[in-house]
């Protein structure tokens, strides 16, 4: 990706070794890794590095809720749209470390998420109260670990 220098991992084990000995400023995970899959790397990163933005990308479905119970940046389904993505990692690089603490403790902060089969840059959609995660070229809400809340996502 231009503008972006990418270390590649081949397993979550290789991951962690990584964020150990760089400084790494956000970490794209697949579920789907072997040696340690990408949930339990997730966890160990954000224990040892809770200030370090993660984007979960995957084939599995219904993994939203677990994602935002995590305290993920971002999930993003399989196919991935490029565009959405940079987008994603830009917002998550440029956000105050307050919002990343904020996520992890499960508290209500922004949430990019992108359903499977989705493509184009098509609008944000903001969830209220008593939506339901729609398809959408991209979905950026603001979640807590215990679902929509209301207000203006920030």
């Amino acid at each position: 990706m231009e503008g972006f220098t990418v270390l590649p991992a081949r397993n979550g084990t290789e991951a962690l070794a990584l964020a150990a000995a760089s400084q790494m400023d956000l970490a794209l995970l697949d579920l789907n890794m072997p040696v340690l899959n990408g949930w339990d790397t997730f966890e160990q990163l954000s224990r040892e590095h809770p200030l370090l933005p993660v984007i979960i990308v995957t084939a599995r479905p219904n993994q939203l809720f677990p994602a935002l119970g995590a305290g993920v940046g971002a999930l993003l389904e399989k196919p991935v749209d490029i565009p959405f993505l940079v987008q994603t990692m830009n917002r998550l690089l440029s956000e105050p470390r307050e919002v990343r603490l904020a996520r992890l403790a499960g508290r209500s902060v922004e949430f990019a998420y992108a359903p499977s089969g989705t493509t184009g840059a098509g609008a944000l959609d903001k969830l209220g109260p008593h939506s339901a995660v729609k398809p959408g070229a991209g979905t950026s809400t603001k979640l807590g670990a215990g679902g929509p809340s209301s207000g203006p996502a920030s």
